[in-house]
């Protein structure tokens, strides 16, 4: 087989897994990255300098759960740096140190 069919062939699969993704995610199956990343943002209970129920609350290790389930694992530092962004507070190092602990808890 030549060099050029078999990166075709290769080609063709990648389409094809990343149609199949799409499909599922128009069907509502696996929530798209902006989904978790406006949903972890609203389970953070936080002011200006610190977000306070990293540690503590059953509901963010539920969703860092389904997102390692969700999604490949080059997204999950940019859904964690995303939200934590969005809340705006001044101590973004350590929420995103403690979701990373968290993070390797589920792995």
């Amino acid at each position: 087989m030549k060099q050029t069919d078999i990166l075709r062939r290769e080609r063709e699969q990648r389409r094809a897994i990343k149609k199949e993704a799409r499909l599922s995610r128009e069907e509502g199956d696996i929530p798209s990255v902006g989904e978790y990343i406006n949903d972890l943002h609203d389970l953070f209970f936080y002011d200006d300098t610190k977000i306070y129920n990293i540690e503590n609350d059953e509901k963010i290790l539920e969703l860092l759960e389904n997102m390692v389930l969700d999604h490949p694992e080059k997204q999950w530092d940019n859904i964690l740096r995303k939200a934590i962004k969005k809340s705006g507070v001044k101590k973004r190092d350590e929420a995103l140190s403690a979701l990373k602990e968290l993070m390797e808890l589920i792995d």
